[in-house]
């Protein structure tokens, strides 16, 4: 991990432009928020590609449905909060019904919106679309990520969800990094306790395991930057390599990384799960390192409930 900042969304939009450029069946929509989304870099490149369809979610899904039952490759991107609270119905019987090839791609998830507030920070949203038949859900981990999984979901045949924040935090993958839709990235391998983290969240946890290391705890950390199809093999394989696990994710432990995990581990490999994540709660506005440890989403969060993990697996 280099130290440089980069917001995920400046990655998603410089990945849309060399789309733009390597097939005209490209296409890009977004509802009234292309400065923001960076969904205008792809603007900039080809016009007559780009749909704006203003402050009307719902109808950007059913314009992107339209296009790609045409042929086209639509991505139709807006806040998190809009793109699968204003659309629900809408994604569900007209994209993944039929499986249309719809790239839903949103941005300002999570608490670390900051000062926007309750309103605007998507906690729910990673449950909404894995509840959905066909949705494939990806939340990278970084900037050169974003990237990578923004080309990849690109290639998919098939409906699909990815998760982004607002910030710019450090980055984690070297530049030209690749991406392959349900394989999980195993950063370490650890014989104490598995850390399975998505998003920004996986920095945090690199933090932690640094410092669980210092302390004599084996951390076998796994980035899951794809939430559906869930990668069931890496997350048993290191289920059994330590006994217990803890998952951290900016997003509730209601139907989002956890429940996946602990679903999966459920019916394969039984051990005890820990889940870092909002507790069925609103977020509020605040600046977003405050908000993380108001939530309990902190690197001190993390290492402590590794700590609690362990101590458990040894009763």
């Amino acid at each position: 991990m280099s130290g440089e900042k980069l917001a995920q969304r400046s990655y998603y939009g410089k990945a849309l432009a060399a789309l733009a450029k390597s097939n005209p069946d490209f296409v890009v929509l977004d509802a009234d928020l292309a400065g923001s989304t960076k969904t205008g870099d792809f603007k900039k490149v080809a016009p007559e590609r780009f749909f704006e369809c203003g402050i009307a979610e719902a109808n950007m899904i059913g314009i992107a449905s339209g296009l790609a039952l045409s042929g086209k490759i639509p991505f139709a991107s807006t806040f998190g909060v809009f793109a699968t609270g204003r659309c629900w119905e809408q994604i569900r019987t007209s994209v993944c019904y039929p499986k249309a090839n719809v790239k839903i791609v949103a941005t300002h998830c999570g608490l670390s919106v900051g000062p926007d507030g309750a309103t605007h920070q998507a906690l729910e949203d990673i449950a909404i679309m894995r509840a959905l038949p066909n949705m494939v859900v990806v939340v990278p981990c970084d900037a050169y990520e974003a990237y990578a999984a923004t080309l990849a979901i690109a290639e998919h045949d098939g409906p699909c969800y990815m998760r982004m924040g607002r910030s710019a935090f450090p980055v984690l993958k070297d530049e030209g990094c690749g991406f392959t839709i349900g394989k999980a990235d195993v950063l370490r391998e650890g014989t104490d306790v598995s850390i399975i983290a998505c998003g920004q969240m996986v920095q945090s946890c690199v933090e932690a395991a640094k410092i669980l290391e210092s302390k004599g705890i084996s951390v076998d950390l796994i980035n899951m930057a794809t939430i559906k199809p869930l990668d069931r093999e890496a997350t048993v394989a290191s289920a059994k390599r330590t006994g217990t696990v803890v998952t951290v994710e900016e997003h509730s432990i209601i139907g989002g990384l956890g429940s996946a995990v602990a679903e999966c581990l459920t019916e394969e490999y039984p051990v005890p799960v820990r889940r870092i994540g909002t507790r069925d709660v609103f977020g509020q506005s605040g600046e977003a390192d405050e908000l993380l440890a108001e939530y309990g989403l902190s690197v001190d969060d993390i290492v402590a409930a590794a700590e609690q993990s362990v101590k458990q697996k040894r009763k």
